[in-house]
């Protein structure tokens, strides 16, 4: 079992910075694979970034590629989004997730998530 909890969620300005943290408990971090999953109102959850629990090269949707940048620090068990250039479509609850099966952007794959963060950006 994993447990994940976010945080560093809040409002922020367009074209603003935000940095969220998922801390994990339980099994070895390391040999999960660690990503960032959002989800706007109205919307299907969708897949923002992801990296391996051990660091490495990290995915990113193509909508935060540049702006976005995912990391993992294994003394802490803890995995950040750093979010910069921030636009109001990046509006939305970030949720953490952890998968057994490897990278992937494809949330079916993803066993164990946590509560969600808000992030609002304002124009």
């Amino acid at each position: 079992q994993v447990q994940l909890v976010e945080s560093g969620g809040g409002l922020v300005q367009a074209g603003g910075s935000l940095r969220l943290s998922c801390a994990a408990s339980g099994r070895t971090f390391s040999s999960y694979a660690m990503a960032w999953f959002r989800q706007a109102p109205g919307k299907e959850r969708e897949f923002a970034a992801a990296i391996h629990g051990s660091g490495g090269s990290a995915a990113y949707a193509d909508s935060v590629k540049g702006r976005f940048t995912i990391s993992v620090d294994n003394a802490k068990n803890t995995v950040y989004l750093q979010m910069n250039s921030l636009q109001p479509e990046d509006t939305a609850v970030y949720y953490c997730a952890a998968s057994a099966y490897g990278l992937s952007s494809r949330k079916v794959l993803y066993d164990y998530w946590g509560q969600g963060t808000q992030v609002t950006v304002s124009s």
